[in-house]
């Protein structure tokens, strides 16, 4: 115990500490001509990228937080505003602000082709494989597209569940992936998320929820106001290390 705890000290105190990198505002069209809207953090532009996307009702200010300690692991980050959604930390989502000013639709579905999109871009840019992370909804959506997407290394899913109904069946349309997985969730959820995740085999997915206290739903578990945030943390570093 004395020993995980030291580590996990050291590691908190190195990791996490974040310094000052390049970051741009940049946007690209989705497939029906919507104009998307990213945050795009640079650490080295010959870093591959995580590409992360937000929960429902948020915007890419939930990662405000997240995406500047994901560089300490060596990755570029963009992250988009897609157009099911809303403002959140004090960051609009441009994306579905410009989606209901043009009457573009607006369902979680429709925003896979942002995904697919952010993709396009950054493959634009980049020759080396993406890591799509989702949360909530679009957590989904990253399974089901990091699935079968060629220019994708890795997908991380914070509470994934079947939003996509009826229109997508969540625990047919993963059976078989066959590309690293993380999987992250409240202790409520756990079982929800086993579930739908079971037709992955155990050697392509990890299911992380956390020991010490209730968790919470989404990307917002690694934020600092949330008490199992260095448990996710810790449990997320260990998946990317695996990755190298």
């Amino acid at each position: 115990m004395m020993r995980s705890k030291i580590f996990l000290s050291i590691f908190f105190s190195v990791f996490l500490f974040v310094s000052s990198q390049a970051q741009d505002e940049v946007t690209f069209k989705a497939k029906d001509g919507l104009t998307v809207y990213a945050t795009e953090y640079i650490v080295n532009k010959d870093k591959p990228y995580i590409l992360l996307f937000h929960q429902a009702g948020y915007s890419k200010g939930e990662y405000r937080e997240i995406a500047p300690k994901l560089l300490k692991l060596g990755y570029n980050c963009l992250a988009v505003d897609l157009r099911s959604g809303g403002d959140v930390n004090f960051v609009p989502n441009e994306t579905a602000s410009e989606a209901r000013k043009l009457n573009f639709l607006t369902s979680y579905l429709d925003a896979k082709q942002d995904i697919e999109a952010a993709i396009d871009y950054i493959c634009n840019k980049s020759n080396q494989p993406v890591i799509l992370f989702g949360s909530s909804y679009s957590a989904s959506l990253v399974l089901l597209i990091g699935k079968t997407n060629e220019h994708v290394k890795a997908i991380i899913a914070f509470s994934p569940g079947e939003y996509l109904k009826p229109d997508v069946n969540m625990a047919l349309a993963v059976e078989h992936t066959k590309k690293p997985v993380f999987a992250a969730c409240s202790q409520r959820e756990f079982v929800y998320v086993d579930e739908m995740l079971k037709g992955i085999s155990p050697s392509y997915k990890t299911i992380f929820k956390p020991q010490d206290s209730p968790g919470t739903h989404g990307a917002k578990a690694l934020w600092s106001s949330c008490k199992a945030s260095n448990e996710y943390w810790l449990a997320l570093y260990l998946f990317f290390k695996k990755l190298k």
